[in-house]
């Protein structure tokens, strides 16, 4: 296994029935490099003057880390000329990305997250890049938000890189999901973990409890029962965990289980949610369920939402199935 290349591994999967398309295996391809990019300008850290704020804020009204903004730009350079993409998002752009007119098109398009839980940086936490591929609609030339507001059930592909003490980059091609590291000294990601499973059983959760006073009734209902220990209902102790990289939480859920809440509050109340379904819930979803774990706002499945903006915001309750289950029937 450890002598299996990313691309070995999707040449392979070219050959499968059904096959990975051509299109789609140089563009994962690409996406790699863009993080490995990204991976060695975090790791530079303050000997290339990348830490700090950017003096700039994102679409959404956040200030912008200088890597944040450097880590739009690698995946956005990355990405265009290939000829394999119709149009990009990023989290840190209003509007879609459209391909210049000298490179030539494809049929995909490209969403992501550049550097989930970028606040982090400056104290050399984990952090991470989230992207989702979903298919451009068939007649539509120049793609606007329109075509990109699809239900997560349509995603095509989905994965995540954490840069932590080593990179990592996670697939889920729709049969399963696969964990890939990268050697420092070859550049080259090898295949490291398959067919990765959630743990059904888990004495984990994660939550920022500084909002407790925020939350609605079934959420403070389920967290005291977990706070409870076996004195309480669930007859067990429970560990708490808040990274605040959403990338680093659910890498651990998929590494040991637990649970990640950012459940609906009456703080996010007026803008739907913190996370955004589009470059964070939405992929995600997609590789949590594929990797036999669950994923909901509390009301319904995160997949099965159809878009209305291309920033929306949704609650985001994921991770071992029990327990996402649990907490969604406290919402019935």
């Amino acid at each position: 296994m450890r002598n299996v290349s990313l691309t070995r591994f999707l040449i392979e999967k070219e050959r499968h029935n059904p096959p990975l398309s051509s299109d789609l295996r140089h563009l994962l391809e690409v996406v790699s490099m863009a993080c490995k990019a990204i991976s060695i300008a975090i790791g530079k850290g303050g000997l290339a003057d990348v830490l700090g704020a950017a003096g700039s804020e994102n679409v959404q009204g956040e200030a912008q880390k200088k890597l944040d903004v450097i880590s739009n730009e690698i995946f956005l350079e990355a990405n265009e000329w290939g000829g394999h993409l119709a149009a990009m998002a990023s989290e840190e752009m209003e509007f879609p990305y459209t391909i210049p007119r000298r490179h030539p098109k494809g049929e995909y398009l490209l969403l992501f997250d550049p550097l989930d839980g970028s606040s982090n940086i400056d104290i050399n936490v984990s952090v991470g890049t989230i992207f989702s591929v979903l298919n451009c609609p068939e007649g539509v030339v120049e793609p606007d938000e329109l075509a990109f507001l699809q239900p997560g059930t349509q995603q095509v592909c989905a994965g995540y890189a954490v840069y932590g003490p080593t990179t990592l980059l996670v697939l889920a091609l729709g049969d399963g999901v696969n964990a890939f590291t990268l050697d420092r000294e070859t550049g080259e990601f090898h295949l490291t973990q398959q067919n990765m499973r959630i743990p059904v059983d888990t004495r984990e959760f994660a939550i920022n409890a500084s909002n407790l006073r925020f939350w609605e009734s079934p959420v403070k209902r389920y967290i005291d029962e977990l706070l409870a220990g076996k004195e309480g209902p669930r007859k067990d102790d429970f560990n708490m965990r808040w990274v605040a990289s959403m990338v680093a939480e659910v890498h651990r859920i998929m590494s040991r289980g637990g649970i990640f809440l950012y459940p609906l509050d009456t703080k996010t109340q007026d803008k739907g949610g913190k996370l955004r379904l589009m470059y964070e819930a939405n992929p995600m979803a997609f590789i949590i369920e594929h990797a036999g774990g669950a994923a909901t706002t509390g009301r319904e499945r995160i997949l099965d939402i159809k878009p209305a903006r291309l920033h929306q915001r949704v609650p985001v309750i994921l991770g071992s199935k029990s327990e996402v289950e649990r907490v969604t029937s406290y919402h019935r």
